[in-house]
């Protein structure tokens, strides 16, 4: 799903998204991982961007920001993946595209939506069975959500705002789990409609 080019205004906020192709991985090491999150940080000097939630998961990805100037946001992620693409494929001795379509992103227009998918985000390792506890992974910014890690990809402002403390949205992500099995619900995470 890709949002008309008019949204992408100062204030905006989207969830973005990709999956590679097939039965590929985006990241297959650790180093993988570190490698994205470094250049992300860099890519952030050259954009005024807020990161609110974000996971890398070995086979895609969901980052929740906001766009905080008329630089549409999906600039930042393109350059991103397409530099990263390009090295990894260099390393791994490939050829050829590695995401499945084009850059996925939705509109995120309301604040319960946004906690929602923030909770959806940080729990999408546990939900893979690639770890038992979100705080296990350390490919998302969950550890900044509970302060347990102090990292420049994680704005507090939505967190500080709903929950009363770091613990209150861990507890919140326990209560998340229930919904996940609600495909009515999931398609209306993502925004699906039927046509």
């Amino acid at each position: 799903m890709r949002c008309p080019k008019e949204l992408f205004t100062a204030g905006n906020s989207f969830h973005f998204y990709n999956h590679a192709i097939g039965k590929e991985n985006l990241f297959v090491k650790d180093e993988d991982y570190q490698l994205l999150l470094r250049r992300f940080k860099k890519f952030l000097n050259r954009y005024n961007v807020s990161v609110f939630s974000y996971c890398l998961m070995p086979n895609h990805f969901h980052f929740l920001l906001r766009q905080e100037d008329d630089n549409p946001a999906y600039r930042l992620l393109n350059s991103l993946f397409s530099s990263y693409v390009q090295i990894f494929n260099k390393k791994n001795h490939r050829i050829g595209r590695l995401l499945r379509s084009p850059l996925n992103h939705v509109h995120v227009d309301n604040d319960p939506y946004f906690i929602y998918l923030c909770q959806y985000i940080h729990f999408n390792p546990v939900k893979a069975g690639l770890v038992s506890k979100p705080e296990d992974w350390p490919y998302s910014n969950y550890l900044e959500w509970i302060d347990k890690r102090n990292d420049e990809l994680f704005n507090p402002e939505m967190r500080d705002a709903w929950f009363s403390s770091p613990e209150e949205y861990r507890d919140s992500i326990k209560e998340h789990e229930k919904y996940l099995e609600d495909l009515p619900f999931m398609r209306l995470l993502f925004r699906i409609v039927d046509k």
